[in-house]
């Protein structure tokens, strides 16, 4: 550990960041030496889809012939799938296949495909690129779609796991008609075709099956034509081997993500106060399905060029440093500050008093 670690004190953010940052890439280089394997960051990126994807497969077809129930296939096929988001992520970052476009796009679209709840990833890379320099502010676009910032409500429950709900809310919102058409025409364009495809085959099975829920407590069962049952039945399927585990998946993440970023009073630039480690007991449950998301994230904030499994694997490192530098780690305030880093100047000094450790 150097010596200036001793007095964070007494550095500004920027320094303490670039310690961070320091004592992070030495782990990334120590551990590719003592597994070399980690140096095939290619192979290991496509070796990591190929298992998500024939795992999903799999489950599917384990599902589909009767040899596994539908909530097994259901939870697994979300962990599956929140492997292919962080791959994703270190695609749009291009950390795999960075100079051969042909394999780097086949893994976009396949990690796509696996995802169908999510945006275009072309359109995405803009977005989050974007996160990167402008994280905390309103301009950053990413995290306000998955309610970072926004006061906990009925509102942002609904929002949180639903893209569609997210950009209706948003809509209704919105002052002028020009501003409505925007944010429709824009939903429409980064969504289609697969989230739209996926989000409305959520709500034909939430409509088929609420409306039986009604219908049999009144009494009076629908008569569904026999075309309307047989195409309900690949609703059905379809709903568990892959939009059901996206739609969990995705509320785990928007969840988790929305909720360790800071929003509204983050000074530009300063990486210290972007981010907060969130990982208490309670929240694995989350976890499990947006691969350790609160835990790990923060550190990709200070080394951008890590895949996700080296993040992982430095967690260890990373959150000592962290903590010795200043980054918040379970700060639940957030919850009742709608994402601020301190809370607004109408609350009591007993309440600003609780605040710990602000960067």
């Amino acid at each position: 550990m150097h010596a200036n670690s001793a007095s964070p004190e007494r550095q500004n953010a920027q320094q303490r960041a670039a310690h961070i940052r320091e004592v992070v890439l030495a782990k990334g280089m120590e551990l590719r030496q003592r597994y070399p394997v980690l140096n095939h960051q290619d192979a290991l990126g496509a070796a990591i889809l190929a298992f998500a994807l024939a795992g999903m497969i799999g489950s599917a077809a384990l599902y589909i012939t009767g040899h596994m129930a539908w909530w097994v296939c259901l939870l697994l096929n979300a962990f599956f799938a929140s492997l292919t988001h962080e791959l994703e992520h270190d695609l749009i970052h291009s950390m795999y296949f960075r100079k051969q476009r042909v394999p780097h796009n086949l893994m976009l679209a396949l990690v796509w495909l696996a995802r169908p709840s999510t945006i275009n990833p072309w359109i995405r890379r803009h977005l989050h690129l974007n996160h990167h320099k402008v994280s905390g502010s309103e301009a950053d676009m990413e995290e306000r779609a998955i309610t970072n910032g926004e006061p906990w409500g009925l509102a942002r429950l609904l929002m949180v796991g639903d893209n569609m709900m997210s950009s209706l809310i948003r809509m209704l919102r919105a002052k002028t008609w020009a501003q409505k058409r925007s944010i429709f025409m824009r939903t429409l364009k980064v969504y289609a075709p697969l989230a739209l495809l996926n989000w409305g085959t959520w709500y034909v099975f939430l409509g088929f099956h609420g409306a039986n829920g009604v219908a049999a407590l009144l009494g009076a069962p629908i008569e569904w034509s026999a075309t309307t049952l047989a195409v309900m039945q690949g609703v059905d399927i379809a709903v568990v081997v892959l939009v059901g585990p996206n739609v969990l998946r995705t509320f785990c993440l928007h969840f988790v993500s929305s909720n360790m970023h800071y929003y509204g009073d983050v000074e530009p630039g300063n990486v210290i106060q972007q981010t907060q480690v969130l990982n208490p007991w309670w929240l694995w449950p989350l976890q499990a399905f947006c691969f350790n998301f609160g835990s790990s994230h923060g550190i990709h904030h200070f080394v951008v060029k890590e895949p996700f499994y080296i993040r992982q694997l430095t967690v260890p490192v990373a959150h000592k440093v962290m903590a010795e530098m200043g980054v918040r780690f379970n700060d639940l305030g957030t919850f009742a500050r709608a994402n601020r880093l301190q809370a607004p100047p109408v609350a009591s000094g007993l309440a600003r008093a609780g605040l710990r450790s602000n960067p």
